[in-house]
């Protein structure tokens, strides 16, 4: 299926308030004599916490004459079922992808979408939330190449040697006796760790550890997460390849250690589903 990308100029503009709000009058723009008095808004501007969601109702209510139903699992998914086959669209602000079996049917939701908004068609998809994507006629390959580099530079380790493994697995992490860490800073690079295992399911399980300590982290929780970064940046490329295949083979494998746990000698399963 071809992927497409649209995006929405102003998305934040369209939508009507349903709820009371007041500002106060833009420099420039006060009436004479009443530059004590607040402006009552109408419409949804952008800095107005209302705002998002007035826009994801306006867009719903659009998506709905179009034929779109939201799914129930994710209300950011959309799908709609047409003549001439299905159409599914996902949306995250005012960035919106298309997908579909049908070339008609995705033009005719563009150009339905273009009747409300003011959209800009940027074709193929090629970047979209920090995942870039790329295509051939074998199939489908995602990675966060840029998002992996600009945390290289974010944590000054461009120039710093690479590790053959996301963690030592003798470290000691549940030392309360260790150096305290700023918990701000470990908790920004974590989540965008935790981020890039959208791509890099191979950092997870390190990932998954350190995240335990976002609340009181130590020095040695800010080391480990920096090897990772390290560890990342020996294939900052890496991503998933889905392979154009007729049928659905599902694979699964798994492994364990035994004791390997340094802490207090507890067991570590693993397992993946392909």
């Amino acid at each position: 299926w071809p992927l497409f990308q649209l995006d929405v100029k102003n998305a934040f503009l369209y939508e009507d308030l349903s709820e009371t709000v007041y500002m106060q009058q833009p420099p420039g723009f006060e009436r004479q004599g009443e530059c004590s008095k607040v402006c009552k808004l109408k419409k949804a501007i952008y800095g107005l916490k209302q705002s998002p969601h007035a826009w994801f109702h306006k867009l719903t209510e659009v998506l709905s004459k179009c034929g779109f139903q939201r799914s129930q699992l994710d209300h950011s998914l959309f799908i709609k079922r047409g003549t001439s086959g299905i159409v599914i669209l996902i949306v995250y602000m005012d960035d919106i992808v298309l997908t579909g079996e049908s070339n008609q049917e995705i033009t005719q939701t563009k150009e339905f979408l273009q009747q409300h908004f003011v959209t800009k068609d940027l074709g193929q998809l090629r970047y979209f939330l920090g995942i870039e994507v790329a295509r051939s006629s074998k199939g489908v390959a995602v990675s966060q190449r840029k998002y992996a580099h600009d945390l290289l530079q974010e944590t000054c380790l461009l120039g710093a040697k690479t590790v053959t493994l996301p963690m030592n697995p003798r470290i000691h992490i549940h030392d309360d006796e260790l150096e305290p860490f700023d918990s701000r800073s470990y908790r920004s690079l974590i989540e965008k760790l935790l981020y890039l295992t959208v791509t890099r399911p191979n950092i997870s399980f390190a990932v998954n550890k350190l995240s335990q300590f976002m609340e009181k982290p130590r020095k040695v929780h800010w080391d480990a997460a920096l090897m990772i970064v390290r560890y990342l940046k020996s294939a900052s490329g890496k991503g998933l390849w889905f392979k154009k295949r007729e049928g659905v083979d599902i694979e699964a494998y798994s492994d364990a250690d035994y004791a390997g746990s340094v802490d207090d000698r507890k067991s570590t399963i693993g397992f993946c589903v392909f």
